[in-house]
């Protein structure tokens, strides 16, 4: 059954959302029997990647590895391995194919002493099991003990907060139902995440066309993965996406993907890409656990396939705006 994803919630974040425990998807276990995984990217301004990277070491123990002056990994922390880098591929030359050291490194070393101020950092996670995410609370207390800062700092600026979670199981039905479920739940998902409409316009990702999604919400829209993959790159040629399914599509057919998108950085990978664009990282009352859930009840309408053809045979026949639907979602995913 389709229960709500997180009845204890209101329609407002509380106060101490740390209190709030990470829900488990319904499929908790991939094909292999092994407990799915998720990695996590947060956005923030502040202390530097080495201040950032250490004040982890310290908390969490660990190997530092310099990559190069603002890009550092952590090894086999408390918590698995973490990387924390300037977000901005310029100033890391030394991690793009056929770059030589010397000169331009040098460059983009000085050039990222500067540019920190203005670029922020991106802490990324090695992927962590679904059912031990509670302990990324202590990421979120170690960079606001560094002085880290997020998207409440700074009122023209969002800060992303990313999930790459696992797919459970790797076939075109999984990849379809996941996106339809996405595309439907959408309009609810971008009001919970940021419901200051004056914020919409700076961290969000384009939603995706409207054709497109009553495209896929048909309940006889069950394609092949080939098909599948050229509808959704007729329509999202894009990373500019809420879902970005392009390193899912690229590890099932990355010629298919490069013929559309030759030059486009793309790692292909079995994880689904979620950009959220509100890391609140400095707020002691904020937590992922809520954007989380959220993509919970994704996985469970997803997962639920009456309801999930209902709930599209309910949108092609809708005539209300995207709000109006945002609210016809809510109760589904809270009844």
């Amino acid at each position: 059954m389709f229960s709500s994803c997180f009845p204890e919630l209101s329609m407002a974040q509380p106060a101490l959302s740390t209190e709030i425990e990470f829900a488990l998807p319904p499929v908790v276990h991939n094909e292999q029997g092994q407990v799915r995984t998720v990695g996590i990217e947060i956005e923030f301004v502040g202390p530097s990647a080495e201040r950032t990277v250490q004040a982890l070491q310290e908390a969490l123990g660990g190997r530092l590895v310099e990559e190069d002056p603002h890009a550092f990994a952590l090894k086999e922390s408390a918590i698995g391995d973490l990387t924390v880098e300037l977000d901005s591929r310029i100033l890391h030359p030394g991690k793009q194919a056929g770059t030589q050291r010397g000169v331009l490194p040098k460059i983009a070393a000085l050039f990222g002493f500067a540019a920190r101020y203005l670029v922020p950092c991106e802490l990324v996670t090695a992927p962590i099991p679904v059912d031990r995410l509670q302990e990324l609370n202590r990421i979120l207390t170690i960079l606001r003990g560094a002085g880290a800062k997020g998207t409440q700092d700074a009122p023209f600026y969002a800060f992303g907060l990313h999930f790459n979670p696992e797919i459970p199981r790797q076939d075109a039905a999984t990849i379809t139902a996941f996106m339809k479920s996405f595309a439907l739940l959408n309009p609810w998902l971008r009001r919970e995440a940021s419901p200051d409409a004056t914020r919409n316009l700076l961290g969000f990702a384009d939603p995706f066309p409207a054709e497109y999604v009553r495209r896929i919400a048909d309940p006889d829209y069950w394609p092949d993965i080939p098909s599948f993959t050229d509808d959704y790159l007729a329509f999202n040629a894009t990373r500019n996406r809420d879902l970005d399914l392009l390193p899912l599509l690229h590890h099932f057919d990355a010629q298919r993907v490069r013929a559309i998108l030759p030059n486009e950085k793309i790692n292909g990978r079995p994880t689904f890409h979620y950009r959220l664009p509100d890391a609140r990282v400095s707020d002691p009352g904020w937590s992922i656990a809520p954007d989380w859930n959220r993509w919970v009840c994704v996985e469970r309408l997803a997962n639920d396939r009456e309801r999930l053809d209902a709930v599209g045979s309910a949108y092609l026949s809708f005539e209300g705006e995207d709000k109006s639907w945002a609210n016809v979602v809510e109760q589904i995913v809270r009844s």
